[in-house]
């Protein structure tokens, strides 16, 4: 019996998705100093002048101890939002999203510590039909906050939305009660999407409101 052949991609989605993290920064990102992409491997504190490192890379290859640093990351800075929301803090649930394979972290090191100072994470996917780029993370500690990194790791996640043409905008869920990560977002274009849920009204005849809002930023004209 012969052994079943892979199935070849069907959408640049999907192919994107396939690629090493080599390909997909050059594919997605483009190489430093050579296009006009905001990528780059070494950023500067605009008030320390501490170096800190760039670097891309799915689950499969981030070491146990970036994959930790990244929880803890998230755990520091929106566990609060987590356990006061419906869906409350899960740590399996959390540690199992942020190994899906099909994710990209972009981190931040500190260059003499190499610790995580900082990262985002994005993936090419379809949500309720349309394909975007959806920004599943963004997490700072508080010595880069405030500098502009927030703004460069978010530029990244449009730049790879403009290098995927089925692609016409940036995605991403926040929590109603993170007020500073919502006026961040509005400040760089993101508006609430249409697919974000509204309040509905229940069985017992109460009405439910959302606790997080979908937010979306467009990089092209939608067909």
């Amino acid at each position: 019996m012969k052994p079943k052949r892979r199935r070849a991609p069907t959408n640049p989605l999907e192919l994107a998705n396939r690629k090493t993290d080599e390909q997909f920064i050059a594919d997605h990102l483009g190489p430093p100093g050579v296009t006009k992409s905001p990528w780059v491997l070494e950023w500067l504190h605009p008030r320390t002048g501490a170096k800190y490192s760039i670097g891309l890379a799915q689950p499969s290859n981030l070491s146990d101890n970036d994959l930790t640093a990244c929880f803890h990351l998230i755990e520091e800075t929106s566990r609060q939002d987590y356990e006061n929301s419906a869906g409350n803090w899960h740590p399996e649930n959390k540690l199992a999203e942020m190994r899906s394979p099909e994710l990209r972290y972009v981190l931040v090191k500190d260059c003499d510590t190499a610790t995580v100072c900082g990262f985002t994470s994005l993936m090419p996917t379809f949500e309720a039909g349309q394909p975007v780029i959806y920004c599943y993370e963004i997490h700072l500690k508080p010595e880069v906050q405030g500098t502009g990194l927030g703004s460069l790791l978010m530029s990244f996640h449009t730049t790879v939305a403009a290098s995927l043409p089925p692609v016409t905008k940036v995605m991403l869920t926040c929590f109603l009660s993170n007020q500073r990560g919502l006026d961040f977002y509005k400040k760089l274009g993101f508006e609430v999407d249409d697919i974000s849920p509204g309040p509905r009204n229940l069985r017992s005849g109460k009405v439910f409101n959302p606790d997080y809002v979908i937010m979306s930023k467009a990089v092209r004209p939608s067909k």
